[in-house]
């Protein structure tokens, strides 16, 4: 394996936060060791404040197994120690060699000016002294958001419009730390903005910085960038004057600020940032990493999602290079693979930014609930990364379940509506009341003779989706337990690949 990298190591990079998952990743190449080693603050859940009259949520990764703590991570450091296994694995490792661009098979046809269904058969690189090209058999592009062969070839990347935000972030001194001397210590905290723009994150690094971050939505920044631009003092950088307005609207991170110290000279800021592919593999390459998807920062899904995509890469081209199945079938699995990945994020994500640009409204927490731990409790399979990875943890009955909860806490509903259906159908209210197919729920015509309308079908999945509850057990790492295009993985060290489910 030979791996062209444009940066030298160890080079800047944001997205400091892990999930659980990536010990199950780091295990199989055995670099869990090494990480776990190296110092990094030990993240044993998340908090999360969507609403500042309620308490906040806290997703807790250490509940049933201390070892399935994440870490706060350096990513120069963390994707430093990752580059170094991987040459000591014996992969070729070229730091400082861009890749310029790719050289296909010619099409099938004239009239065919795609690329998803052609070979790519060599690349062209430059470094500052030399260039040259190499040819492969395989290609798998983690080139990041600059996406080569999804932006320059594939032109498929689409951007997600309902995630058109805005991030700016900085590194802070001398601050304090979220519930110390419990085991929630050095959590990062996560805190929606109070006027329902955006969210705040802050995340403890072990050098001793934390780093802190705003997210606005795009409107919302182009119109705070004007107002402050009216008042801005001559020579003022803009883009800092934005960060810390967007701070002072986050109490919670405000107060893990108080004696802190700004270290940071220069903000930094991101922008269009939420894309996927519309495909992620074809013949003889796959996308893996940003090149393919990135949803937000939010629950921190970066590098799972990368993490992902690698594993599935690696895992279809080897069955494919052991012939346990068609090339067709193995491009049909990657797609899968990092498409359904991908999905369940999303609809989280999407469901969470409903709830902090409403934040008065009832869209994660029941009417008088005073937290969202409900939804937490949920979405642990995804917010942990556990359904991609932990097929003995998460059934995919409790994927289905974290599914439907999201598309149908999406639905909206009004507080009055929600009255009146728990006085007209008290049963289904109730605490100890049978959870009801959601398919059922959709066919209903009629309750005890009462029709049922649209608004009312709406409240009452709303209602069902709630009552969803599950749990992770322990149980022995799987990659993807699930069948995909009607394959699952073999996930044995020298024997990676698909196997086709009976």
């Amino acid at each position: 394996m030979t791996l062209l990298e444009k940066d030298s190591f160890p080079r800047y990079h944001i997205g400091e936060s892990m999930l659980p998952s990536c010990r199950t990743f780091l295990q199989f190449v055995d670099a869990d060791e090494k990480v776990k080693n190296h110092g990094f603050v030990k993240k044993p859940g998340a908090a999360l404040k969507l609403n500042q009259n309620k308490r906040e949520g806290y997703t807790n990764f250490v509940k049933l197994n201390p070892e399935n703590a994440a870490w706060n991570v350096i990513r120069s450091e963390f994707d430093e120690i990752l580059l170094r296994h991987a040459a000591s694995c014996g992969a070729k490792v070229h730091e400082g060699v861009r890749v310029t661009s790719l050289d296909w098979e010619e099409p099938a046809s004239e009239a065919d000016t795609s690329f998803e269904n052609r070979k790519a058969k060599s690349a062209s690189w430059s470094t500052d002294t030399a260039s040259g090209t190499i040819s492969f058999d395989w290609l798998i592009d983690a080139s990041g958001r600059a996406g080569i062969v999804s932006n320059k070839y594939l032109k498929n990347r689409q951007f997600n419009q309902a995630l058109r935000n805005v991030a700016r972030w900085g590194y802070w001194t001398g601050g304090s730390v979220y519930m110390p001397g419990t085991s929630r210590e050095n959590a990062p905290w996560f805190e929606a903005l109070t006027d329902e723009s955006g969210w705040a994150w802050f995340i403890p690094l072990h050098n001793g910085t934390t780093s802190v971050g705003v997210v606005d939505s795009e409107k919302a920044s182009s119109e705070k960038r004007a107002r402050l631009r009216e008042t801005l003092v001559p020579g003022e950088d803009l883009t800092k004057a934005l960060y810390l307005e967007g701070l002072k609207l986050a109490p919670g991170v405000q107060k893990l600020l108080e004696n802190a110290k700004l270290q940071s000279k220069e903000i930094k800021q991101a922008g269009d940032y939420s894309y996927s592919a519309s495909a992620y593999a074809g013949s003889n390459w796959r996308l893996a990493g940003d090149a393919g998807a990135f949803i937000d920062p939010y629950f921190s899904s970066g590098v799972h999602l990368a993490f992902t995509g690698g594993l599935s890469a690696a895992t279809s081209i080897c069955s494919c290079i052991r012939q346990e199945c068609s090339v067709e079938d193995s491009v049909n699995f990657h797609n899968l693979k990092v498409g359904t990945a991908y999905t369940r994020f999303l609809l989280v994500v999407l469901s969470v930014y409903r709830q902090i640009q409403a934040q008065d409204s009832v869209v994660l927490s029941d009417i008088n609930e005073d937290n969202f731990d409900r939804a937490f409790d949920i979405w642990r399979p995804i917010i942990q990364g556990k359904s991609e990875v932990d097929s003995d943890l998460t059934t995919q009955a409790e994927i289905s379940d974290t599914m439907e909860f999201c598309r149908n806490i999406l639905i909206p509903v009004q507080p009055e509506m929600v009255d009146s259906v728990r006085e007209r159908f008290p049963l289904f209210f109730a605490e100890d009341a049978p959870v009801v197919n959601a398919k059922m729920i959709e066919q209903l015509k009629e309750i005890d003779g009462t029709p049922i309308d649209e608004d009312t079908r709406n409240t009452l999945l709303r209602t069902r989706a709630r009552k969803i509850t599950s749990e992770l057990y322990d149980g022995t790492h799987h990659f993807g337990g699930e069948v995909l295009g009607g394959f699952y993985v073999n996930l044995v060290r020298g024997h990676l690949g698909l196997v086709r489910a009976t």
